[in-house]
């Protein structure tokens, strides 16, 4: 497993722009697959986007797409989530997670708020 931490979330008008950060600690980081996913109060939480370990491959669900971003550097040991034409319904806590290939996603990071007011 790897330690994920996230950073970045805050308070934005609709129609602003956030970046998240996840940082992981550990020699594999590599080796994730990576993952954004955010839980809304009283909703289940739903994957946003995800990241192959290379960064070759890249999956985001139909409503953020052509909004969010994912993208890596392995040699940082960070994923980032940019997030642009926010709207509140993008409001949740947002989390980061990493998975073996093949493998469920097993380390998560502690979430980071974000708020995007009308």
């Amino acid at each position: 497993q790897v330690q994920l931490v996230e950073s970045g979330g805050g308070l934005v008008q609709a129609g602003g722009s956030l970046r998240l950060s996840c940082a992981a600690s550990g020699r594999t980081f590599s080796s994730y697959t990576m993952g954004w996913f955010r839980q809304a109060p009283g909703k289940e939480r739903e994957v946003v986007a995800t990241i192959t370990s290379g960064g070759d491959n890249t999956y985001y669900r139909n409503s953020v797409k052509g909004r969010f971003t994912i993208s890596r550097d392995n040699a940082a040991n960070t994923v980032y989530l940019q997030m642009n034409s926010l709207k509140p319904e993008d409001t949740a806590v947002y989390y980061c997670a990493a998975a073996l290939p093949s493998s469920p996603y097993d380390s998560w990071g502690q979430g980071t708020q974000v708020t995007v007011s009308s």
